[in-house]
């Protein structure tokens, strides 16, 4: 078994509950397990679908299948019956498992919150062209006028 692949037992779970069976009506399906091992293949790496591996056969036709199987409702029908028969033991959670962060027990904050502080104002006199603007200029180097004067 590869590395994402299901286990004899996963299979065998939801093998009944896919579609494309022998004896059900319309086409049997060449391979369901390769075709539920490319789906969460692509899930559990994160990859995009047409990066997907050739072993799994054409990407556009595996994605073309997950979105029949999709609005058919055959994923949800799968989730639903394994939610059904969950095994718990991964549910588990405490101390062991979730560290709490040092500020959680509660004590007081020993400075306020940033929402807390006073919001500094814009005073009047600043503005954001740094005395390139408008009637900044006059001001700004008349001491160097006058000690050219001078």
């Amino acid at each position: 078994m590869r590395r994402y692949g299901l286990h004899d037992d996963e299979w065998e779970r939801i093998e009944n509950l896919l579609p494309g069976r022998e004896g059900d009506v319309g086409v049997t399906a060449e391979d369901n397990r390769l075709f539920v091992e490319a789906v969460l293949y692509r899930y559990r790496t994160g990859i995009p679908w047409r990066d997907l591996p050739e072993r799994f056969g054409h990407w556009k036709a595996v994605h073309t299948r997950f979105t029949r199987w999709a609005k058919a409702g055959v994923w949800e029908q799968v989730f639903k019956h394994l939610a059904a028969d969950a095994d718990n033991e991964y549910a588990m959670i405490d101390s062991t498992i979730v560290r709490a962060h040092q500020h959680s027990a509660g004590a007081q904050k020993s400075r306020p919150r940033r929402s807390d502080r006073p919001q500094q104002r814009r005073i009047e006199h600043q503005d954001q062209c740094h005395g390139r603007c408008r009637g900044q200029s006059d001001r700004l180097y008349a001491h160097a006028r006058t000690s050219l004067r001078s």
